[in-house]
Parts: C-alpha cells; sequence; structure tokens
C-alpha cells in the first residue's frame, strides 16, 4: 500500500451495509503511513506487558487543578475532572467506560460499529454498557473544527500529531482549539509504534495500552480504580506466561482482515498497542520474515495459500459488516481459500478490535489465548452473529467478570 487512503465516513458505512472499502482504517491503514520509517521504534518505546503509567503526573486531593504528562503534548492542565470528552479512536471511550465515565464520552467512530462491538463484551459484564446511540461520528465528514467548537468538550481524547496529517488542520488550528476549548489528550503512534510528523519526533514517546490507560485514570482522577483493573490484567498475563506451550510447540498464526478479495495481514508480535491481545500470546508469526515497510502488508489467495497458517485470526470478526461466519463462508467458497488448513481445520476464528482499550483487551486476551492453544485454555466456542461474547465456562475463564464489573461500575 502506498500513501494513506481517505478515511470511510459513518455514510460509506452504512452503504456498504457495515461493510467498509479496502484500505480503509478497517482494513489497516489508518493515516500513519505506510513507508519504512513507519516501523522505526523509540529507546523508550514500553510494551503492553507493563503497567508502570503514572510517572510524571500531578495530582491534587482537595479537587483543584491538577496536571498529567502525556507525549506529544507534554504536561497538560485541567481545572477539574473532564465531564464531557471528545473520542475518535473507541480505545479512549473503553478505557472511560472502565474508569466509570463512560457518559462523558460525545463521540466515537462509527459508533454502530464501535459501539456494537464494546457492547458485545459488555453484555458479559454486569451493569455495563456503552450508551452508543445519537453519538457523532467524527470522522463522518472529515475531523470537523465545527463539531469540536459544537461538542465544547472537557477534553479532547485525539493526538495533535495524528490531527496534524488530516486534511484542513494546520498547527495555528490545532494550538487554537486545544487553547480555547480543551487540551488535546492521546498518543496515536504508539499503535504501531510508527513514525510522527517531523513536527512532532522530538521528544515523542510511546506507550503500552495500560500505561496509556493508567494516564487517562489519571484525566479522570481514577488511580484506584485503574490499580485494581491493571491487577486483573497482571493477572491475566501471568497466567498466560504460565500455561503458554514451549515456542516449537506453537502454532503459525496470521492475523488479517478480508475485503474485496484481498487479505490484509498483520504481524503478531512488532511492538505497538494495537497487538496487545497477540504479542503476550507468542504464536508464530506467519509472516514474521516480511517487510511490508508497515505492520500490514496486502496478499493474494495463493499467497496465503503458500504460507498456509494454522490459525487465522479475522480482526473485527466481532464486528457488523466483518462478522466471522460471513468471512469465513466467502473464503471457504474459494478455490484456493477452501484449501487453507485453518479452513479446513475450522481454526478460522473472529479477532477483536485493533482499537482495544482495557475491558476490550482483557476478552480479547482470553478469546486469543483460546484460539490459538485449546488444549491450555480451553476450547474456544465460537462467535455467533450479532451475539454477546460466549459465555465461557467459569473454570475456563481468564478473569473474574463479577470482580471486574463491580471494579468498574463502584458496587
Amino acid at each position: 500500500m502506498t500513501g494513506t487512503p481517505p478515511t470511510p465516513s459513518r455514510r460509506d458505512y452504512l452503504r456498504g451495509g457495515g461493510a467498509l472499502v479496502a484500505g480503509s482504517l478497517l482494513a489497516g491503514c489508518s493515516g500513519n503511513g505506510s513507508n519504512a520509517e513507519s516501523e522505526k521504534t523509540s529507546d523508550e518505546s514500553t510494551t503492553d506487558e507493563g503497567t508502570s503509567a503514572g510517572a510524571g503526573e500531578t495530582t491534587t486531593k482537595d479537587g483543584g487543578p491538577y496536571s498529567v504528562s502525556m507525549a506529544p503534548m507534554g504536561d497538560v492542565e485541567f481545572e477539574s475532572v473532564p465531564e464531557s470528552a471528545f473520542v475518535l479512536f473507541p480505545q479512549y471511550a473503553d478505557m472511560a467506560v472502565a474508569l466509570g465515565h463512560g457518559d462523558a464520552v460525545n463521540s466515537v467512530y462509527v459508533p454502530e460499529m464501535s459501539g456494537k462491538t464494546m457492547n458485545t463484551y459488555y453484555d458479559r459484564l454486569d451493569g455495563v454498557s456503552f450508551e452508543w446511540k445519537g453519538l457523532p461520528d467524527p470522522f463522518g465528514n472529515g475531523i470537523s473544527k465545527e463539531l469540536l467548537y459544537q461538542l465544547d468538550s472537557d477534553v479532547h481524547f485525539l493526538d495533535p500529531a495524528y490531527l496534524s496529517t488530516q486534511k484542513g488542520w494546520s498547527k495555528s488550528d490545532i494550538d487554537k482549539i486545544g487553547n480555547s476549548l480543551a487540551p488535546w489528550f492521546g498518543n496515536f503512534y504508539s499503535g504501531t509504534n510508527g513514525q510522527p510528523p517531523k513536527e512532532y519526533r522530538n521528544g515523542y514517546q510511546y506507550y503500552g495500552l495500560w500505561d496509556m490507560f493508567g494516564k487517562v485514570a489519571s484525566v479522570f482522577q481514577e488511580r484506584e480504580r485503574y490499580d485494581a483493573l491493571a491487577k486483573i490484567h497482571s493477572n491475566v498475563l501471568s497466567t498466560i506466561e504460565e500455561k503458554l506451550p514451549p515456542k516449537s510447540e506453537r502454532p503459525t498464526a496470521v492475523r488479517v482482515t478480508f475485503s474485496d478479495g484481498k487479505f490484509y495481514t498483520y504481524h503478531l508480535n512488532k511492538p505497538g498497542y494495537w497487538l496487545a491481545d497477540t504479542r503476550p500470546l507468542g504464536a508464530k508469526d506467519a509472516f514474521a520474515d516480511e517487510d511490508w515497510g508497515s505492520l500490514w502488508g496486502t496478499v493474494d489467495y495463493e499467497t496465503m495459500l503458500e504460507v498456509d497458517p494454522d490459525v487465522i485470526l479475522h480482526l473485527w470478526g466481532i464486528s457488523p459488516g466483518y462478522y466471522v461466519d460471513e468471512m469465513e463462508k466467502k473464503i471457504r467458497n474459494h478455490p484456493a481459500g477452501g484449501k487453507l488448513s485453518a479452513i479446513e481445520n475450522d481454526r478460522f476464528y473472529a479477532a477483536g478490535m485493533r482499537y482495544q482499550g482495557p475491558i476490550m483487551n482483557l476478552f480479547q486476551l482470553e478469546m486469543t489465548a483460546k484460539q490459538l492453544y485449546p488444549d491450555r485454555f480451553g476450547a474456544w466456542p465460537g462467535y455467533e452473529k450479532g451475539k454477546p461474547y460466549p459465555e465461557i465456562p467459569k473454570e475456563e475463564r481468564l478473569f473474574d467478570r463479577k470482580k471486574l464489573a463491580a471494579i468498574i461500575t463502584g458496587k
């Protein structure tokens, strides 16, 4: 892929019956470039195994002003806890929900897709849900200054470095809104540890998913809740590490998005929070030796058959327009696709969403563990189109649903 394809609008999503065009955010291109620089990493890069966020943050106990530090913004000042939050990518919506502030979210990328995907997991947590209906899609007509003024948010969970790559946005526009409306707070390029625009490279840092979540927790002044959630995450990682088979016994796998007869393929074990649900599981990446110039490539049926991975994880497989059963049927009916071992052996699975926050990450770690290592973590029961995350036997769960829900709801 070369260049950055236009971002699909909500209209594109609805017109396509939910299936976004190839080359879109869902398929893989997300605006962080596709040249060779996009895989360069910083010495300060972290992994999602860490939960040490919080360094460099100043808080107050009396409800007064406080600051939270994160690159590329630096120290961000808050007069009080935000009551309204502009969100583009849904990982920040998931973070807000996890911290008990889901009602603050006033926008999200393709609400029908993001909201339904999030609620697929939340349906297994008593008292947890995300009210997505009626929320505007910030990408509906490009990221609009008019929408930002209309929403009049207390915080904008969006990386100003990423925003600078969008049409119609200058540095002065970004500074004006950040100073006159509400601060920017986001770090997009940690998703792949890709290079930000040149003017933002000095001092840019990469964070793991849970490190970023800790920063957002400080924005909402919810450090205690974060610590409780981080403990669950740490326990999940410990359980995974204890049960993983030796590397020689692990399956080959690939994560894909299938669209318009092509497989958009992704690495499994590279840095970046987009891989926070696959990297800890350490499967053999079927395309580990491929250098696509970014974290994704595009291959045809014949190439996929040559590699023939044991397991295929289909991104967005629990999301409208990319439901796993529909994708599996298309591939199975193709002369080459039907010969793939993952199809023949029923190891073509629904993966979750790359734009995952902490709640999604916990469920996606569990589902991926079962899909890759059923002998170690229990068999994956499959996902039924439009239904909640499948019921997992209590003894086979990687985390306690009731405990997680209680932390989120405060009950």
